[in-house]
């Protein structure tokens, strides 16, 4: 079967060609194999005519130039050996070298998205027209796949931009808009959308008129002028750099690094090469096919309506209503005016309502380029945001989330009171982060428009939502639940209702194994060591004193009640808190924070706690720490997936990664138990199941074991 045609080729004028690329099966452009052959096979024909004076490459699809390689593709020969990678490497960069040794002017004109090989593309060619749009963003996200560019990226850059620019953008891996690629070299000329195929045709006529291309094709092609202590230089400060960025868990940056910096002194085709060869270093290693894992666990997420029926179409949320004005309830409102969603926001005490909105505008209006408050986007963003004590205005609202204190029967008096004031078609939501759905909407006479929307704190930076379903929730209600959380521009998972739900159900046994550990003997220090070895972004006693020792807790109690057989009540954990040592907060948590509010430190008060507390003095290594850490979270993952509580074992994953922070190089909790093997982590259990139930393998786990299986099978 033949591939679709995904190139159109144009002549606005006799002597230069416009090649579209739009590929109609396709949201967004990718470079597939096909799709490569084919601007081959246009370049063959371009080359063969006469008098041809520039070729123009631009995308028919708005707002997006090239997004990258198709991964899929990746995927399929991520097994191959390294003469294979190597040799792909090599076509890849051959084919774009044309657009650098074609007799005739190549210009690419972008507008909006256009990273890795899209990214490549564009910079063989001689000149590089952006749109000024907003959505123009230009770079190289490669080594967030554990990889680097491999189609000259490591080596044309930093003959273009410089050395330096080069090496900031590759291995950051982030993305310039159209003002600091323009300022950085990257981009020729900035223009608005309509214009870019103007602007491209006569930056040809003036590249034919100046010659210009020419020297900067052989500028470009030969050593990049630097001094060895310059370079030196560079290169030690770039390194001690990403090494502390890194902490060691990514080797992608470093290797970019070390590309560019030792194909510096040689010509193009020399450090191309290099690029080339090099590459099996960082293709098809575990922290490679981790990254790849969460590429495809977002898209999947991305297309997910999060209900398996196919003829709902989610509700319009054009309007939401945020009941309780603390920090959460704060947070939730900014993520709805930052998206230009109308916002009221209520509170019982008129202090902290009138705080909150001060709050939530202070919030939406930051500027990132002033580093403050912006006056205009203040302005901009007051009308959107509504104050009121008045129920009648939070209850014209298409959404209603409750965001007031864990508390059942408190939560329960604010439904009984808003919901006979809603809309027909109005939903009612919950921000509970432990209590079930079903049990807060027992009383309501509309249930099947309940559900729970749990936030994570803070907002702002927390990109996972929890869509809670009750036993009566209706697929509208979740359809357009997880579509509105896609608007305000977080990551929907949809959980089935429980106590914990997803993310607390599985953080729980990970923290409060840190509690009994430290009750055994091992040190504070020690096991927060442990986590951050393993990839944690902080440590479990720490991220105690994070979440406030108080909160924990509670959260605990309802845990414990749930699961008592699993969860252990612990003394620790009380006597901190009797001892009023609350986290952060109050200064005084597992370390003290009085001198410093951010970083803590050792408290001998806290040793005469835990030495009240310890039943054991034995020693750990590193590596048993970790497994006493995870363990517990990956054995109740198995239980969480024999209960259904989740409709794919991707969102187990998702959730972790986005929800605690679990090592995206692990490529989250799943995907790392099935690098390590179902039999390999039952042997890993069975000496620990003396401690307790949180140890013993379950059914699915065994079952795993025997048969060979994978949780990704």
């Amino acid at each position: 079967m033949a591939a679709t045609e995904v190139f159109q080729l144009s002549f606005p004028e006799p002597d230069v060609a416009v090649l579209t690329l739009d590929d109609p099966d396709k949201g967004a452009n990718v470079l597939s194999t096909p799709v490569l052959e084919q601007l081959s096979g246009h370049l063959d024909a371009l080359d063969a005519r006469d008098g041809l004076a520039g070729l123009v490459i631009r995308s028919g699809k708005p707002g997006n130039f090239i997004a990258g390689a198709d991964l899929r593709e990746f995927v399929k020969w991520i097994d191959s050996g390294s003469d294979q990678i190597a040799s792909t490497c090599r076509a890849g960069q051959q084919l774009f070298m044309r657009l650098a040794s074609a007799n005739y002017v190549t210009v690419a004109a972008i507008d909006g998205i256009c990273v890795g090989g899209g990214a490549e593309l564009a910079m063989w060619c001689d000149r590089r027209v952006l749109s000024n749009s907003s959505k123009t963003q230009y770079g190289f996200p490669e080594v967030k796949l554990g990889l680097y560019p491999g189609w000259g990226g490591t080596s044309r850059t930093p003959r273009m931009i410089g050395l330096a620019n080069a090496v900031e953008l590759v291995t950051s891996g982030e993305s310039i808009d159209a003002a600091n690629a323009y300022a950085m070299g990257m981009a020729n000329d900035l223009v608005d959308s309509q214009q870019r195929e103007t602007a491209a045709i006569a930056m040809i006529r003036s590249e034919q008129a100046s010659k210009q291309y020419l020297q900067d094709r052989q500028a470009w092609s030969g050593p990049i002028e630097i001094s060895e202590t310059e370079l030196g230089f560079l290169g030690a400060t770039a390194s001690s750099y990403i090494s502390q960025q890194t902490k060691g868990h990514y080797p992608a940056p470093l290797l970019a690094l070390e590309l560019m910096l030792g194909g510096a002194m040689g010509d193009v085709q020399a450090a191309c090469e290099m690029e080339a060869e090099n590459f099996s270093q960082v293709f098809g290693t575990p922290v490679n096919r981790s990254l790849l894992n969460i590429f495809f666990l977002q898209d999947r997420n991305k297309k997910d309506t999060g209900i398996d029926a196919k003829n709902v179409e989610p509700g319009q949320i054009g309007s939401v209503s945020v009941i309780g004005a603390g920090t959460m309830g704060q947070g939730i409102a900014a993520a709805n005016v930052r998206r230009r969603i109308a916002a009221t926001i209520t509170d019982t005490r008129p202090d902290a309502l009138a705080a909150g909105v001060s709050k939530i505008l202070e919030e939406v209006s930051y500027n990132k380029q002033i580093k403050g408050a912006d006056p205009q986007r203040a302005f901009e963003f007051a009308p959107l945001v509504n104050g009121t004590t008045t129920d009648s205005e939070v209850a014209a609202s298409d959404l209603v989330i409750e965001a007031v204190v864990e508390n059942a029967e408190i939560k329960k008096k604010v439904f009984a009171q808003l919901e006979p004031l809603l809309r027909d078609e109005a939903i009612l939501a919950s921000n509970t982060s432990t209590i079930p759905i079903t049990r807060l909407a027992a009383d309501l006479k509309r249930p099947e428009q309940f559900i729970g929307i749990h936030f994570f704190n803070p907002v702002r930076k927390m990109p996972l939502v929890e869509i809670i379903r009750g036993e009566k929730t209706s697929d509208q209600t979740v359809a357009t639940a997880v579509a509105y959380a896609k608007a305000i521009g977080k990551t929907p998972i949809v959980v089935n209702d429980g106590p914990g739900f997803l993310v607390n159900r599985l953080l729980l046994p990970y923290m409060n194994e840190a509690l009994e550990l430290v009750c055994e003997g091992a040190s504070l220090k020690a096991v927060d060591r442990a986590a951050k070895s393993f990839g944690m972004p902080m440590g479990p006693i720490t991220l105690f004193d994070v979440v406030g020792l108080d909160v924990a807790m509670h959260a605990g109690a309802t845990m414990h009640e749930a699961f008592p057989e699993r969860v252990v009540a612990s003394r620790l954990l009380l006597a901190m808190n009797e001892a009023n040592r609350l986290g952060q907060k109050n200064g005084l948590g597992f370390f003290n924070y009085l001198r410093n509010k951010k970083r803590g430190e050792p408290d001998p008060a806290v040793d005469a706690i835990i030495e009240k507390c310890r039943d054991a003095t034995q020693d750990f290594t590193g590596e048993q720490l970790e497994m006493r850490l995870v363990l517990p979270m990956l054995v109740e993952a198995t239980r969480i997936l024999e209960e259904g509580l989740v409709r794919d074992v991707r969102d187990v994953d998702l959730g972790l990664i986005y929800g605690i922070g679990f090592p995206p190089f692990k490529g989250g909790l799943l995907h790392w138990a099935d690098t390590l093997g179902a039999a390999a982590i039952v042997e890993q259990l069975e000496p620990l199941a003396g401690i307790g139930p949180r140890f013993e393998p379950t059914e699915m786990l065994q079952k795993m074991a025997q048969n060979g299986k994978k949780f990704y099978d």
